[in-house]
This record gives C-alpha cells, structure tokens and sequence, in this order.
C-alpha cells in the first residue's frame, strides 16, 4: 500500500498497518509500541486512529477488541468468504455431561461439577472442552485452595445456536426431545436445568453423542 492512499500516513502509520497485517494474533498499542523499538505510545495510537478511519469504508477493517487490534473483513462482505460446510463434533459422555453442568451452574469449580455428576472429572474432560472454545477459566473461587471456576463462553452461545443463558433448554424439553435417558434420572434431578444466572453473557450446530 502507497503512503498516499492513506491520507496524513506517514513511516510510522504505515509501519503500524504492517506490522498488524503481518500479526498472528491481535496486538495492544503497548505491543506495537515495544515491537517498532519504544514507539512513543502517542504517536502509536495516533496512527491506529487515522488507519481505522481510512479503513472504515473498505473491504476490510481495522477494529478494537478487548484494548487489542486486527484486521478483519467488512460485515456486510463477510458472506463472500464463508464457506458452508457442516462441522459435526462428538462428546464424550463425560464431556457433555460437564459442559452441561457448566452451562447451567456457572461459574463452577471441577470439585463441584464432580459433587453433581458423583464421579470424579478428568482434566482431559474440560481440555477438550476450551479447546473447542465453548468453556473458559472465569476465576478462583474466594474459599481456602482458591479453585478454579469455569464458564461458559460466547463461542458456546453461538454454536449452539443461543442468544443468552436464557435460552437453555429446561428438562422436559430435553425429555421431549429424546435427549434424556430415564435412568438418569437421579442426575437429571440434580442437574436441575435451570440456570442459576440466566443473565445475557457479555463475553454452527452440534451433534453430541455419547
């Protein structure tokens, strides 16, 4: 890109949107300032200001998320790179028991899904699931040992096709749904399915199998 295609775009502009277009990762005004030698942190900001706005009405545009910074392509072009292709991801019985768990009791500690579930959870168990991005460590749990607390994420709410915790299904439209087993009632029961805090969370479809 050409210094004159970004109005005012001078070296440090344009050293910013290349080191942001070449990143793996979202960066901090901090991290750009340390990765272009000790940048004054003013002159950084200054630069991201001035490449959002001109980014503002093209195909891609530069964002903050989180006091983090990237490139991502334009809402309203989104549709042309999206490529629709059925993802199915299969859960342990463990797994889903325990997302299930999460989701309804958040935030939760692995001692206290494992007092509801009666058997003892594996750290496989909840690797798998933030590795799929649907849980999260929310935290430590202000009682002696600290544990930590798992949450749901915003990942979860949209691959399962949920606008907020609200939406969770309660236990007899899950049994209306073929999705319970009658003999397990007994963690049915303790599940309770309803949300203990059913607030909208700030932060594709599943087939779950056993």
């Amino acid at each position: 890109m050409s210094e004159a295609a970004v109005p005012g775009a001078d070296a440090v502009t344009r050293a910013i949107e290349a080191t942001l277009f070449a990143a793996e990762e979202p960066m901090t005004p901090e991290a750009l300032s340390s990765h272009l030698g000790g940048l004054e942190l003013a002159a950084v900001k200054d630069g991201l200001a001035l490449l959002a706005t001109h980014y503002a009405q093209r195909g891609v545009h530069l964002v903050e998320r989180g006091g983090r910074w990237h490139f991502e392509t334009a809402p309203d072009l989104a549709h042309l790179l999206r490529r629709e292709k059925e993802q199915v991801r299969r859960l342990s019985r463990a797994a889903t028991e325990v997302l299930a768990i999460i989701a309804y009791h958040e935030p939760v500690s692995r001692a206290e899904i494992e007092s509801i579930r009666g058997v003892q959870t594996s750290a496989g168990t909840l690797d798998v699931l933030m590795e799929a991005g649907w849980i999260r460590l929310a935290g430590r749990r202000e009682v002696p040992g600290r544990p930590v607390i798992y949450a749901t994420t915003s990942a979860f709410l949209d691959h399962f096709g949920l606008s907020s915790r609200r939406d969770l299904p309660g236990i007899d439209e899950l049994r209306a749904a073929g999705l319970l087993d009658p003999v397990d009632d007994a963690f049915n029961a303790a599940m309770h399915f309803e949300p203990e805090d059913a607030g909208d969370r700030d932060d594709g479809d599943a087939n779950l199998a056993d």
